[in-house]
């Protein structure tokens, strides 16, 4: 009986050293993925402000105007190459998810 109990508590203990090692190993795999992930949110950030700065003078080399009004942002639309008219959606995309984020982070805090 003393050898099947030693054995029960050597399996037992087996199976929480297992889920232990399993517990900690999905531990790291998730914090390598967050640090992926700000990596990752980083570098967008940084391609992000490029393609402003990129958008911004291909604008002004269209129009000419330190300022340009929608109108003539509209009217260079159709000389841009349809790069150039993707980067532009998805800028206008990211400002409007960061316009909706903002309105429901006000609307949570009132």
């Amino acid at each position: 009986m003393a050898n099947l109990e030693d054995e029960l508590k050597r399996i037992l203990l087996a199976g929480l050293g297992a889920v232990a090692v399993t517990a900690e190993k999905a531990k790291e795999m998730i914090e390598d993925l967050v640090k992926k992930g700000e990596l990752t949110v980083e570098q967008g950030k940084v391609l992000n402000e490029e393609l402003k700065h990129t958008v911004k003078e291909k604008v002004r080399s269209a129009v000419g105007e330190a300022e340009p009004s929608t109108d003539s942002i509209l009217k260079s639309l159709d000389t841009m190459s349809p790069e150039d008219i993707a980067a532009i959606k998805a800028k206008l995309d990211a400002l409007s998810q960061a316009k909706a984020d903002e309105t429901s982070d006000e609307a949570e805090s009132n």
